[in-house]
């Protein structure tokens, strides 16, 4: 479903990209008469050109994603990229509802359809509910972005069976359930999970967390397979992006130092991966690392 002032603009772009060929040929077409072939040639290749264009450049706009944990940070800034992009956006939250209604309202403000969705993933029969909730906003779902997650401190000493399965179910099994109810109402689209590219390396003070991303790496890979071929199931890992809590330069030089680019990843730069994804229609079962290369550093697990 598209809003009022995203139809006037989509109906001119296809005007202008089907009257602009004809009107080349035409203008092409005195000189065809010449019989000279080089002009069948150009206007062959300009025809071709515009296709490629008008099929990949503009093929967002119009459709809805489900964004989980969007009311902040990475979340919040795929969700904006996605309605400047003409996305309708869907916006999970759990206890943040202030900042997910100003997701909302930056949403809304690109002038695409909006709404905010309140579920807890502790509840996992609770959540196959979400998908059929964020479809009936505008009749539709193409898109799934599980970007929701949480980050606990524990070791392989301190951590307890609770806040290991507490950690997987919010991290791994939730994005999963979201996965196969949306394979299951949505006859096309593409699902893209949020990663970490620290999982391939070993974090002593965040055990449960990292095994939660592992697993829910294998299951992107699982599920590529198996949702084939209507459903995409790509991921983005994410390095060290420019965090909230932190404003100290010494401390933002440390983190640089940890990538071979030397600096520190924006918001804006895992959001364009995504929409990347989300374009290119030849795309499933891949990982997309977006950490200047940190993940080429520490490589435990062999990923």
């Amino acid at each position: 479903m598209m809003t009022k002032k995203q139809i006037p603009a989509i109906i001119g772009y296809q005007i202008f990209f089907i009257m602009l060929p004809v009107t080349i040929y035409f203008t092409l077409s005195y000189k065809l008469s010449d019989g000279n072939p080089k002009y069948v040639n150009i206007l062959s290749v300009f025809l071709n050109i515009i296709t490629i264009y008008n099929n990949t450049m503009n093929n967002l706009a119009g459709k809805t994603a489900l964004i989980t944990g969007a009311s902040k940070r990475l979340g919040r800034a795929t969700a904006v990229a996605l309605a400047e992009n003409g996305i309708n956006t869907i916006i999970h939250y759990n206890n943040s509802e202030e900042d997910a209604a100003e997701t909302v309202k930056l949403s809304i403000e690109k002038d695409v359809i909006s709404d905010k969705l309140k579920y807890d993933f502790n509840d996992i029969n609770g959540i196959k509910k979400l998908i059929n909730e964020a479809k009936n906003v505008t009749g539709k779902l193409d898109f799934l972005i599980n970007s929701a997650s949480i980050y606990p401190v524990d070791s392989l000493h301190s951590l307890s069976e609770s806040n290991l399965t507490n950690t997987i179910n919010i991290n791994s099994l939730a994005p999963f359930v979201l996965a196969r109810e949306f394979k299951n109402i949505c006859s096309r689209g593409a699902i893209i999970n949020f990663l970490d590219a620290r999982m391939t390396d070993f974090e002593p003070d965040h055990i449960s967390y990292q095994l939660s991303k592992q697993m829910l790496f294998n299951l992107t890979k699982m599920m590529s397979l198996e949702f084939a071929p209507s459903i995409r199931v790509n991921a983005v890992a994410p390095g060290i992006i420019i965090p909230d809590n932190i404003s100290d330069e010494e401390s933002l030089i440390r983190l640089k130092e940890g990538n071979p680019l030397k600096r520190i990843g924006t918001p804006e730069e895992v959001s364009s991966t995504v929409l990347f994804l989300l374009r290119n229609d030849f795309i499933t079962g891949q990982v997309i690392y977006v950490d200047g290369g940190r993940n080429l550093r520490g490589n435990v697990y062999g990923y």
